[in-house]
């Protein structure tokens, strides 16, 4: 890992500290995901086949995952594994119930009442990885929040294995969640199939899910279509930034980088601390750890992209955070809970040095698809409101347009906007008008 000291460093350097690996769309990735994208519109399910071929190495027939694969799926799964898979799903449940948004009526006015309703967003599309590593935690991290929400039809696409089957704890854990259609499908081409539509794949309101850098392409240009699909968020590849003070323990600190370095070799981890001693120590540790870690090559890749930063204290530890707007933000200092009120910008904080990220990731409660890259400056982390439209509902009685219509014509009138100044006069006009 790459040693700084935040205070040697102009504003340059710090700007450049701070970057992402790959963080620029460059123009062939940009070109190459616009091509697929095209091809899938054009050409439908001929063209994921043969995608599927080309990228997947796989022969698919049909696309869709039948009834006797979610069977199989099940029959062949570690019992202990799918009672984890419902422990984890319960308890996502719990959280996101909890903290889903709830229908409002106020009155602003004397006989002037004004409502939020909540809608389903009728047909939503969900995209779980299955690179390197099948990930059937980010199945239940979408489709759970989805189901809550009541979505009318829930999609999923994950990528096949050469034998042209899915990965059988996401199957098991789409099936436990309620999802209603699974597909073969990875890559650009399962962004486009979701986002457009083909004869086997149905059309999607809203896409959501991580991925690698082809599918954040691929959601970021449907996303811009008027005829593609909005998305929950720009979901790269995984960071961490941790928070350390003198007194961590360099053995935790150590995993915490390395559970997020082993994602990919374009995953980023940042350890920022006022102690010295303690990013020497972290330093060794990161080593030793690595050593022993069956994806340690993915892990060296993306540990050569990071960075041990010495900084003057735990407040301007803080500020760099959220410069930096981590996608985890883990605090392994004494007193973690007086250093949130100055967190403006992160996807999940976690506090104290027995919370691991990786609890987050699979079962704590809360969601693990985030914003990355920067994004936590603008973007929260899929809720369940992320599936919903808020629709408001307004009911206005003759007391109250006698109430707030001289306010509406005044800012009427003050815009030029006659019509709508009329629209509230005319009616007056007519309260007025004796019976």
């Amino acid at each position: 890992m790459n040693r700084i000291d935040w205070n040697a460093l102009d504003e340059t350097a710090r700007g450049e500290a701070l970057a992402r690996p790959a963080q620029s769309r460059a123009d062939e990735l940009r070109q190459g995901v616009g091509q697929i994208i095209a091809t899938v519109r054009e050409r439908g399910d001929d063209a994921l086949r043969e995608l599927s071929a080309k990228y997947d190495r796989c022969t698919l027939d049909p696309i869709e995952v039948d009834e006797s694969e979610f069977v199989a799926a099940e029959a062949s799964l570690d019992p202990i594994l799918k009672a984890a898979i419902h422990e984890a799903a319960a308890r996502i449940a719990l959280f996101h119930r909890a903290a889903a948004p709830q229908p409002v009526g106020v009155d602003t006015a004397p006989g002037v009442r004004v409502e939020r309703m909540l809608r389903p967003i009728s047909r939503v599309g969900l995209y779980v990885p299955a690179g390197s590593a099948p990930l059937p935690s980010t199945a239940l991290m979408l489709g759970v929040p989805a189901q809550i929400a009541g979505c009318r039809e829930v999609v999923l696409c994950s990528p096949a294995r050469a034998d042209g089957r899915c990965d059988e704890a996401v199957l098991y854990a789409a099936r436990v969640t309620g999802v209603h259609k699974v597909f073969k499908l990875g890559g650009a081409q399962a962004i486009a199939a979701m986002a457009y539509g083909t004869a086997s794949v149905p059309r999607c309101d809203k896409l959501f899910g991580p991925g690698n850098s082809w599918v954040t392409e691929a959601k970021l240009q449907v996303s811009t279509d008027p005829d593609g699909a909005a998305i929950d968020m720009p979901a790269g590849p995984s960071e961490v930034l941790v928070i350390a003070d003198a007194d961590a323990n360099p053995v935790f600190v150590a995993a915490d980088l390395l559970s997020q370095a082993e994602h990919g070799p374009d995953s980023q981890v940042i350890l920022l601390s006022p102690s010295t001693e303690l990013l020497d120590q972290v330093a060794s540790e990161v080593d030793r750890q690595c050593a022993e870690l069956p994806r340690a090559a993915i892990a060296q890749k993306a540990l050569a992209q990071s960075r041990l930063i010495a900084v003057d204290s735990l407040s301007q530890a803080i500020a760099v955070s959220n410069r930096y707007a981590p996608e985890h933000l883990i605090l392994q200092v004494a007193e973690p809970r007086a250093l949130l009120d100055g967190i403006d910008s992160a996807g999940s904080v976690f506090l104290g040095q027995w919370t691991p990220e990786s609890v987050g990731d699979y079962c704590s409660g809360s969601n693990h698809v985030l914003p990355t890259y920067g994004y936590a400056r603008s973007y929260s982390g899929v809720s369940v409101a992320s599936y919903q439209k808020q629709i408001t509902v307004q009911e206005v009685s003759a007391d109250g347009l006698r109430h707030i219509g001289p306010c509406t014509a005044t800012l009427a009138a003050a815009e030029q906007l006659e019509a709508h100044r009329r629209a509230v006069t005319l009616r007056l006009a007519t309260l007025e008008t004796p019976s």
